[in-house]
């Protein structure tokens, strides 16, 4: 178990502006190790498979639960969170690369801010009239809370668009995400208020018409959000508003 070793292949990148390039890891293998206890090895001896000193890998990571979206990643060629790709589970060589649909800042570190911008696109939140006390809100019927508690669960972690092909830098199309997003806050008793706004954004240059509809989002999505359903629906509820907007604006 001692001499068994762990072969990485990571895809590194200097600087946003710099090549990539790729550089070989053997590190020595622990049982229950995922992609994170591997890059953190490398950290704590930043040395390559040919015995040269080098830079330790930089990634980001957080709960270290696949809860906070951070270490999304390529691994063997499918976006995934770091921190549950288990070793034992993975092919060797294990392919570590950044995603490629965001721009890289540096090695596996990517600069998700699209998404954000995407989250305030849609406004993604629900606007509350100061903090005044205002008593019970609404109550939601169980069914509803259901399917939002399903949609609450994004974490923005990047993997629906990395496996989406109409996701690209030709393509202003923000994503299976937010379009999700834009069903769970208009079915807040409170998100509704503001319904037409997120239903008016959808309907701008790459909203929901830019969908293929290819639904590699819902396959990919680590925490089994049923996106393709909420593309449907929010489908089905543009079109709607864009009728009654024809006929009575």
């Amino acid at each position: 178990m001692a001499d068994r070793l762990i072969h990485l292949i990571v895809t590194r990148q200097d600087t946003p502006e710099s090549t990539p390039y790729k550089e070989e890891f053997k590190i020595p293998y622990r049982p229950n190790m995922n992609v994170i206890s591997a890059l953190m090895e490398i950290q704590r001896n930043p040395v390559n498979s040919q015995g040269q000193k080098t830079k330790p890998v930089i990634w980001e990571s957080n709960c270290l639960e696949e809860v906070c979206g951070a270490c999304s990643m390529v691994i063997n060629g499918k976006p995934r969170q770091a921190c549950s790709a288990l070793i034992d589970k993975l092919e060797q060589p294990v392919r570590i690369e950044p995603m490629s649909t965001f721009s890289v800042q540096r090695d596996l570190t990517v600069d998700r801010s699209r998404m954000f911008d995407a989250l305030k696109r849609v406004k993604a939140w629900i606007p509350i009239d100061g903090t005044h006390d205002l008593g019970p809100g609404p109550r939601m019927a169980e069914v509803d809370r259901q399917w939002a508690y399903e949609l609450s669960k994004c974490m923005t972690c990047g993997v629906c668009l990395e496996a989406c092909p109409n996701v690209n830098d030709k393509s202003p199309f923000i994503g299976a995400f937010a379009i999700s997003q834009v069903r769970l806050f208009n079915e807040h008793p409170t998100g509704q208020m503001n319904r037409h706004e997120r239903l008016d954004s959808l309907m701008d240059e790459g909203g929901i018409s830019y969908c293929g509809n290819s639904q590699n989002c819902v396959q990919s999505c680590p925490k089994g959000i049923p996106l393709t359903t909420s593309i449907a629906h929010m489908n089905k509820e543009t079109t709607k508003h864009a009728i009654k907007s024809f006929f009575f604006s």
